[in-house]
Formats: C-alpha cells, structure tokens, sequence
C-alpha cells in the first residue's frame, strides 16, 4: 500500500478507480481494508465511475501508532485527510465516514467546507453533538490483560472488535481519549455542503439520525434496517442509498 508522511507521522492509504474522487474514513478500531475493501465499497464504488481515496487513520491498521491522547486529537487527525488530498492534488471532494470517521468529517464539513463536495455521515447521529459512544469504559477494556477480564458490554464488543482486527490497543486506548471533542450545535448548523445521516435502526451507539439532520440544513436520512452499529457497515440498503446520494448531488 502506498503510504505519505504528515510530519513525523506515516500515513497508509490506497487509490483506485478513476472519476469524480470520494474519501473513506473509517470508524475507531477499524481500518480502511475492514471498512472499506472488505464490505466491498471500494469495489462497488469504482464500478460506478468513482475514484476510491481511503486512508488508515493515525494509531490504526498500517500507520503510524502514538500513544499520547493529545497526539489525536479531531482537529490533527482531521488534518491527516486533508494533507493527504494534498499529497494527491486534491481540491475538493466527496467524503464518507463511519463512526469516528463521521466525527472526523463532520469536523472538515465545517471547518473546511471548501475541500468537501458532499458529506455522508455513516453510523454517527446526534451523537457527534451529545456523545453517549465509547468512553473510558472501553479504553479500559483496551488496555485489560484480556477479554475475559471485561464486564461492561460496550467495552467488551470494542475489545473484541480490537482483536479481531490485530489492533495495536494501547494506541486505540490513548485514540479514544483524545478523540473525545464533541461539535457544537452551533458548528453542525453551520454545515452547508449536502450531507447524508446513515445510522442503522438498531444502532444503540450513534444516537438519533434525525435530530442531528433536523440542526444540519437540508441534511438527508438514510435508514439501514435492522442493523446495529457494527453490521451496518456493508449492508445493501446502505450502498444503494449513498450511490444514489452521490448521483444527485449537485
């Protein structure tokens, strides 16, 4: 995989496809391969005319791991997208986070709405406002010596997502608790560029699609039925409904 440095940090990343770009963020724990090429959106996209950006946030999958919360903080790991559409001569493009990865792009929506063409706000409702997602229950469960040392059920589906995933633990625990920024109503309302909430209905993490698109102008809601916050990711109903967000997008 290619890769580019943002200061000291390295920065993993694949480009593929070609036509208008899109930029994949991907969630806490996960990785641009378990979010994006594995769930099959890199291909599926590329199929529609699309070309494919997705990264490897700092702390996750193949680069750089740190572990001092201040070193994640949204605004710096928001800047890691940013210098990469740099690195590749991008001005402006269409972006999808999941989860963290909807926070990181919210971020960017509104306080670099010159860089973002559309907006879909995967697996994160008013939850980027209010919170109610990981806390410190789950970088405890990070840094426990083992799975069955974790009771709280939260912390126990992260820590058992982290291993699944080969994840460095200590680096998520110090991602979690730098990452914990929340916008401010007044930061979603000012968000202009056409944006898509996609939550599934039995996601208990994201906190409600609605009440953040009733605060974002013009916001669109995409329900995933009957998926929880980690199935969601591949589902069908979801593909469809960005592909068609895509398409009508000015």
């Amino acid at each position: 995989m290619p890769s580019f440095h943002n200061g000291a940090v390295e920065i993993a990343y694949l480009d593929e496809g070609e036509g208008e770009p899109i930029v994949l963020v991907h969630g806490f724990a996960s990785s641009k391969n378990v979010n994006w090429v594995y769930p099959t959106w890199v291909s599926e996209l590329k199929k529609h005319g699309r070309r494919v950006i997705a990264l490897d946030n700092r702390g996750h999958g193949e680069s750089t791991k740190l572990y001092d919360p201040e070193d994640y903080y949204i605004s710096i790991m928001a800047g890691d997208i940013v210098a990469l559409m740099n690195h590749l001569g991008l001005e402006r493009a269409d972006m999808m986070g999941y989860s963290l990865g909807a926070r990181l792009t919210g971020y960017l929506a509104q306080s670099r709405p010159d860089r973002l063409r559309s907006a879909v706000f995967g697996g994160l409702g008013i939850g980027m406002v209010e919170g109610g997602g990981p806390g410190e229950n789950v970088a405890r469960a990070l840094e426990a010596d083992s799975l069955n040392d974790v009771s709280d059920p939260t912390g126990r589906m992260f820590r058992a997502f982290a291993d699944q995933t080969r994840s460095d633990r200590r680096a998520l625990a110090a991602c979690l608790r730098g990452s914990r920024r929340l916008a401010t109503r007044e930061e979603v309302a000012s968000i202009h560029v056409p944006v898509l909430i996609a939550v599934g209905t039995t996601d208990e993490i994201a906190g409600s699609p609605r009440k953040l698109a009733d605060i974002i102008p013009h916001a669109e809601v995409l329900d995933i039925p009957g998926r929880d916050h980690m199935r969601a990711v591949g589902d069908k109903v979801y593909k469809a409904g960005v592909l068609d967000f895509l398409s009508r997008r000015p």
